[in-house]
């Protein structure tokens, strides 16, 4: 998404750092826009629909305009790599502040999870999200739909880590608290091996995915253009490969 800036953007630059002149402010606003659209694409893949993406789309805008208020273009940083980080941390920190997941999915999400426990005690090993569906009598779309949802979920409240930091002028910058320690070192690098390992068991159209998702970053319509699927049908398969890695990872962990 970065790229370098052209003449027209260092004098708009300018203009709004030296002036702060409106004008150019706003051109900056217009100008980078699709920044928050591609970030609410990326992270509404992972979110149910009650959520809808006018809402995002404004904490994006928010993030935005913080970014283009505080970015110093004099630094070497491309606005596009700032923005984008505040973008998705005001994104993310809005969906933080409200409990935006139903109480429909936490139930039929506590339910999954009570269902593989009692299946993985009956079969001594994973239960599958077939066995699953067919245990609670429903689909193993509904199933993969639910555990993607409530995870999205889990990760959004464990991460604590705000965009914004008072204590530092730039948001970029973390502190380093700890040095890993070499057992840690080794330990993240098998988890990785793992990871790549279970990667491997998903099914070439899965693997596609998650590879134009998270390498390429395509957003999920942009990769049905290129696989020639609906963009539903890629968020059905992107659900799934989530889930099937999830469950591979459990069985190491």
């Amino acid at each position: 998404m970065a790229h370098a800036l052209t003449d027209d953007e260092k004098l708009l630059w300018q203009k709004w750092s030296e002036a702060r002149d409106q004008e150019a402010g706003n051109t900056l606003i217009h100008r980078y826009m699709p920044l928050v659209h591609f970030h609410v694409q990326r992270i509404s893949a992972g979110l149910p629909k009650n959520v809808g993406k006018d809402d995002l789309i404004s904490l994006g805008m928010m993030g935005l305009f913080d970014a283009v208020e505080r970015f110093d273009p004099n630094r070497d940083l491309k606005f596009d790599t700032y923005a984008s980080f505040r973008i998705r941390g005001a994104i993310i920190d809005g969906l933080r502040k409200e409990d935006w997941l139903p109480r429909s999915t936490r139930d039929r999400a506590k339910k999954v999870e009570a269902a593989s426990e009692k299946l993985m005690q009956k079969y001594f090993r994973q239960a599958t999200a077939a066995e699953i569906a067919k245990e609670l009598e429903t689909t193993e779309e509904d199933v993969y739909k639910t555990m993607t949802e409530y995870f999205y979920a889990s990760v959004l409240s464990i991460d604590d880590h705000s965009y914004d930091s008072e204590q530092s002028d730039h948001p970029l910058y973390v502190k380093d608290e700890q040095t890993p320690t070499p057992e840690e070192s080794i330990t993240f690098d098998e988890k990785i091996c793992e990871l790549a390992n279970g990667i491997k068991e998903l099914s070439e159209k899965e693997q596609l995915v998650l590879s134009l998702f998270y390498q390429e970053e395509l957003t999920l319509t942009e990769i049905g253009q290129v696989m020639k699927l609906s963009t539903s049908r890629i968020s059905q398969i992107h659900a799934k490969a989530l889930y099937k890695l999830k469950e591979y990872l459990k069985m190491w962990m």
